[in-house]
């Protein structure tokens, strides 16, 4: 790449070109024997995946969303309950309670980590004791960014109002908080292999984390329509949420070198924070935590001045990406759900947070770049 080439905002072309050999033959494999739903390597990667988190239980599915509806199914969450989640996140930690016919009740965030503002998540829940309509029912805890949530004192919180603790840790798989990966933090944990997500797969995949056998089995039989001990013996409503087994096929290949892909991650994001942290806010970290820094959000003043950093960052070569452009209980789908409560963190960030570049195969010299072009324009 010459000094004058666009940067990407995500390269997975780089990545493949690293990992090819021990890709192709993890594919090839898959198309010798043609077990495409549920063959061996899916429940290879399941055993990898509960190890390395430290999980007792990890059951694969078919997307990130799919394991955020199955973890709420077996808990039999529906119409009347509650489920506290964070007003600045993706769309599908939302939509899923209501799928479910139960009603997302919206937290605000810190304003420098992003993560769920335990303080607020607490007087949500009377909130919703006060008015009377609603049980509360659940948490959901988004693991924003590649950073952990503050999982120690909203346990403590959802304990002390009898909730069923969900860990939506899409964009975190690989964190740790207190030296402990993500994947046990919860109740339950839902992970998404996306390929935009620092373990992504060639397509849409999910997985769920549980430390009971029972639930573990609840999920596999969810996932795959209801079944019992047959395939024809059908116990429950479930979906068809299976994980395909090319995809784990490229997540095992992935596994392998995801150690070397976070520390590149970790590395690029020490050099944006010595470059840019005078100038902008750059992200806070959380504290005894690790980050899998699926994404390097800065903020700026207003909205104009992100703006015209965006403008100046694109005749530059330099991407940027606006995660999120408006919080959740802004957006026409969630308006007749939101109770009207004021969440003026979420808004705020909403109007002035912008993402660079980070990802594994980003060079140094790259990395500059983007410093420089920040640099030049705020």
């Amino acid at each position: 790449m010459s000094d004058h080439d666009p940067i990407p905002f995500l390269d997975l072309a780089a990545q493949q070109a690293r990992m090819a050999e021990p890709l192709r033959k993890r594919i090839e494999t898959v198309l010798r024997h043609c077990q495409f739903i549920l063959g061996p390597e899916v429940a290879e990667l399941e055993s990898r995946l509960a190890a390395y988190c430290g999980a007792a239980h990890c059951v694969t599915v078919s997307s990130g969303t799919d394991a955020l509806q199955i973890a709420l199914m077996a808990e039999g969450v529906g119409p009347g309950d509650a489920v506290f989640l964070p007003a600045f996140t993706y769309t599908a930690t939302a939509e899923v309670p209501l799928l479910l016919g139960a009603t997302p009740v919206f937290v605000d965030v810190d304003p420098r980590t992003f993560q769920v503002d335990p303080a607020h998540f607490a007087a949500r829940i009377a909130d919703v004791e006060r008015a009377g309509r609603l049980k509360p029912r659940a948490l959901i805890g988004v693991d924003l960014f590649g950073q952990p949530a503050n999982w120690p004192a909203l346990n403590a919180i959802a304990s002390r109002a009898g909730l069923f603790t969900l860990d939506d840790c899409a964009q975190s798989f690989g964190a740790s908080l207190a030296g402990q990966r993500l994947g046990t933090a919860a109740e339950a944990t839902a992970t998404s292999f996306f390929p935009s997500k620092p373990l992504g797969a060639y397509g849409d995949g999910g997985a769920l984390f549980t430390e009971g056998a029972g639930r573990a089995a609840l999920y596999r039989s969810l996932r795959t329509h209801g079944e019992g001990t047959t395939r024809y013996e059908v116990l429950r409503t479930g979906m068809n949420g299976r994980l395909d087994t090319l995809q784990a096929a490229v997540l095992l290949a992935k596994l392998d070198i995801f150690a070397a892909d976070l520390a590149a991650r970790e590395r690029i994001a020490a050099i944006y924070d010595a470059r840019l942290g005078n100038r902008v806010a750059i992200p806070e970290r959380v504290a005894g935590s690790t980050s899998a820094w699926a994404i390097y959000a800065i903020l700026l003043a207003d909205g104009a001045e992100r703006d015209r950093l965006q403008t100046g960052l694109k005749a530059a070569g330099v991407p940027s990406a606006i995660y999120y452009p408006k919080p959740l209980h802004r957006q026409p789908a969630y308006a007749a759900a939101h109770d009207g409560a004021a969440l003026p963190v979420s808004e705020d960030l909403a109007g002035r947070i912008l993402a660079l570049p980070i990802h594994p195969d980003l060079t140094d010299a790259a990395a500059e770049r983007v410093c420089e072009a920040v640099l030049a324009n705020v």
